[in-house]
């Protein structure tokens, strides 16, 4: 009979099953079943990578200066996209470097908790946070002779995992400062590339509603517009029918596009009177509390699942929620969103058999203005109106924020007039342009769309307050795209 999953590799460990932390078990439990080799490692090669991004020109800097403080340390310092792709490496040390290329740790191969087992560099992106892994933690015995530590690098705009920065140096070196600096680094750029995301604010952590229980007299779905396009009603029929089935469905898409209130309709349709459990994938500081909420709720009768970007959970996470899951048998519906199938994790991937698309906002004209007008009159509490250079200008908006973002402008909006008009509308819905804008031109193009959106402003009157000849105002709202039309 084969070994439990996981005691294989443990039985190999100096240490008692014991001594072993839940978070490396896990991680070596993965690993077995991936059928990661316990003997020597053989990732993949692409050698294919981005090296324009935002993240690896960052990333690359901060290595660059990080290399100068460790000159004469035996540590290799790398960088990594999200999916473990090594895509720079540095060091002094050729007798380190020259050991890493025979494990093949080097740019250009995955280094993956699924190709390579347990290291530090994989478990920092499968449970998003810090991670060292020392001498036989590894769960290959060819990777025994090192140590690894990692962070992982948010994007500080949207949360998303960009990748990590990972220093490995020989497993006799001691550990604490490795990770200090991994976290260092990992900080210096993403706050890098927040500097040079044109002064953007950072995406604020998820708290408060990452967890909730809706029940059938607390709102879930109502209020919703019924009236949209093709596209939404397609899904929302296509998630309808595949819970009527067999209670399950991925519903992929952008981020914001209104995926998780497709299927909170869908619920609710097939379950009126029951109650649904929505999620959100926690901090990684709150992974423990987010899992204990999820035992003592699963259990109770007529209960539903939609969890909401199940690409952006740590690895444990989705493990043990996956098995509480599927003790809780098939009464349970599981509905789950993500960005696409292949970033679902494993675990949950497993519990799904029917994947919706949902098309991004901007694919959905005919969505924008009853969605518009929907939200607006939420936050203002009876009927707006949009005029019809308003309604225009948010329909040929691209809405990379989708949903979500439309929300934001309108409630902007709706706090200041019942009929609103472009001149309530951010410059960013204004402005079309396909080139990034530095601080000044940013400044000059809003300062040019306040004065340009005011009711009853001629040419004339524009280019005596803004100080500008009329060419130049031509030429101008040209070159930043700005579509103002009554």
């Amino acid at each position: 009979m084969a070994e439990p999953e996981g005691l294989v590799r443990a039985r190999l460990h100096s240490e008692p099953l014991a001594a072993v932390s839940h978070r490396l078990l896990a991680s070596w439990h993965r690993s077995q079943r991936y059928g990661v080799s316990l003997d020597e490692v053989a990732p993949v090669f692409s050698g294919t990578y981005d090296g324009e991004s935002l993240f690896y020109r960052c990333g690359r800097e901060v290595l660059d200066g990080l290399r100068d403080t460790l000159a004469n340390e035996p540590v290799s310092m790398m960088l990594t996209d999200a999916d473990g792709l090594v895509l720079d490496r540095v060091s002094a040390d050729r007798e380190l470097l020259a050991a890493l290329d025979r494990v093949h740790l080097a740019p250009g191969f995955s280094y993956a908790e699924d190709q390579t087992g347990t290291n530090g560099l994989a478990l920092a992106l499968a449970d998003r946070v810090p991670a060292v892994v020392k001498a036989d933690e590894h769960y290959s015995l060819s990777l025994a002779g090192y140590t690894c530590a990692a962070a992982p690098v948010l994007d500080p705009l949207t949360g998303r995992v960009e990748g990590c920065v990972n220093l490995t140096t020989w497993s006799q070196s001691s550990s604490d400062l490795l990770l200090a600096l991994a976290q260092s680094a990992a900080g210096n750029t993403s706050a890098m590339m927040l500097a040079r995301s044109q002064g953007q604010q950072p995406r604020p952590a998820p708290r408060g509603e990452v967890f909730r229980v809706e029940t059938a007299h607390s709102g879930t779905g109502s209020g919703i517009v019924d009236d949209l396009s093709p596209a939404w009603r397609s899904a929302l029929g296509s998630a309808t029918s595949a819970l009527a089935d067999h209670g399950s469905v991925l519903m992929v898409g952008e981020a914001g596009s209104g995926r998780a209130t497709v299927l909170a309709r869908a619920l609710r349709t097939s379950r009126p009177r029951g109650r649904i459990l929505s999620a959100g994938a926690p901090a990684a500081r709150d992974v423990e509390a987010w899992l204990d909420l999820w035992t003592p709720e699963l259990p109770k009768p007529d209960t539903a699942v939609v969890i909401r970007d199940v690409d952006r959970l740590p690895a444990r996470a989705a493990d043990t929620l996956a098995e509480l899951l599927r003790r809780a048998g098939a009464g349970v519906p599981v509905t789950v969103t993500a960005s696409n199938y292949d970033d679902v994790p494993h675990a949950l991937a497993g519990l799904l058999r029917t994947v919706v698309e949902l098309p991004s906002l901007r694919h959905r004209a005919d969505d924008i203005a009853p969605l518009a007008l929907h939200l607006a009159g939420r936050v203002r509490g009876r009927a707006v109106r949009l005029t019809t250079a308003a309604e225009r200008a948010l329909r040929e908006y691209a809405w990379p924020g989708n949903v979500a973002e439309l929300a934001t402008v309108m409630h902007r909006a709706a706090i200041r007039a019942d009929v609103i008009g472009i001149e309530h509308l951010p410059p960013e819905v204004l402005s079309h342009t396909t080139h990034r804008l530095t601080r000044i031109e940013t400044f000059e193009r809003d300062e040019m769309i306040r004065v340009l959106s005011q009711p009853g402003i001629t040419m004339n009157d524009a280019a005596e307050e803004l100080g500008m000849s009329r060419a130049t105002i031509y030429r101008k709202r040209d070159r930043y795209g700005i579509t103002l039309r009554s």
